[in-house]
């Protein structure tokens, strides 16, 4: 991974946006890609698309989603304690005694998700995971009137946890799922404008709103109308302790991306993923999703009368956690492959049934 690439990639990761507040990282994902596209639409959801060789034919859509799981203001105390919703999906358990960042429209307020003290839990307190109306989040205001000042209701609430790398290649952050799907889908179209455009036309797009049910996916794959999508997302590295791969099937960190297959994979799309990987001679890991698929693949495949999906799967440890693991390695390893697959596609591709 060069400079500028890492560059962006943790300038994507220092966005705080949960679904519906995926403003500043679409910023940053037009400002890499502009100068290298034909054109930029934004929609009204605000899916950014960034077009490439608009008369080509058939049109590719890369999907990667913007948004991130977090917390929501939902009532300010007497005391000047803030309650919260969730958005997305939360390991309860991992959201008390932790650093977070209320997004007001004056700016970031440092806070903490509050936790009583082990030392005054009874047996049966420390039995339980306390229901997410029972949490809190101290801001240190004094009383309601001085929170009133800082944060508002709706606000938005991410954990104050940034990049940081690790040993092999790997680093963590609290936002990998799916910043990584966005960073690739925009050096794969980075690389597809530098050489000799491909044959097909190419939309790369930052969707939003994929943690509450795909939303973005949802209207943006009906407003580009591609024939064939990729959905570019995180998915489980089983290579940690306690898993059981009769269940999950092994899915190594470094390995490469998983190509799945499945209902939701077309398997002509598959066998073109899997030709460009073996082409390139870049690693890859086959990945099994017997029912419907957990990400935009579900939303991309059956817009209109149907899409040819596929998915790049990006292998992530502690998936839903302030601290998540990726491989650098494998989103090299996913661009080498989106590229090649991108330029082996004309208009004699067959991606559909005859």
């Amino acid at each position: 991974m060069k400079k500028d690439q890492k560059d962006f990639l943790k300038a994507l990761l220092e966005c705080h946006c949960p679904s519906g507040y995926e403003g500043s990282v679409r910023e940053v994902f037009k400002k890499r890609v502009e100068k290298s596209a034909d054109s930029i639409e934004v929609d009204t959801m605000g899916n950014c698309m960034a077009i490439l060789n608009p008369k080509g034919s058939p049109t590719i859509m890369l999907a990667g989603h913007t948004d991130e799981i977090g917390l929501q203001v939902t009532h300010i105390d007497d005391n000047g304690f803030i309650s919260f919703g969730t958005i997305g999906g939360h390991d309860r358990g991992l959201i008390p005694g932790r650093r977070v960042l209320v997004h007001s429209e004056k700016g970031p307020v440092s806070g903490v998700t509050g936790k009583m003290a082990i030392h005054l839990m009874t047996d049966a307190d420390k039995k339980r995971i306390p229901e997410v109306f029972e949490m809190w989040i101290d801001i240190g205001a004094k009383d309601k009137a001085e929170a009133e000042e800082l944060v508002s209701i709706g606000d938005a609430v991410t954990y104050d946890m940034g990049y940081q790398e690790l040993r092999n290649d790997l680093a963590a952050s609290r936002a990998f799922d799916d910043r990584t799907g966005v960073y690739v889908a925009a050096e794969t179209f980075l690389a597809l404008a530098k050489g000799k455009k491909p044959k097909a036309k190419v939309v790369a797009v930052a969707t939003v709103q994929e943690e509450i049910g795909t939303r973005g996916a949802i209207t943006s794959t009906y407003g580009v109308a591609p024939d064939i999508g990729v959905c570019i997302d995180v998915c489980h590295a089983t290579d940690s302790p306690g898993m059981d791969l009769r269940k999950t099937g092994l899915t190594k960190l470094g390995g490469g991306p998983r190509l799945a297959r499945g209902a939701s994979v077309s398997p002509y799309i598959f066998d073109l993923l899997k030709g460009a990987a073996e082409k390139t001679k870049t690693p890859y890991q086959l990945g099994a999703v017997p029912g419907q698929a957990p990400n935009d693949a579900r939303s991309i495949q059956l817009a209109r009368s149907g899409v040819a999906t596929g998915t790049v799967g990006l292998p992530l440890r502690y998936m839903h956690t302030p601290s998540e693991v990726i491989s650098l390695k494998d989103l090299d390893h996913s661009v080498t492959i989106l590229e090649e697959f991108c330029r082996s596609v004309d208009g004699k591709t067959r991606y559909r049934p005859e």
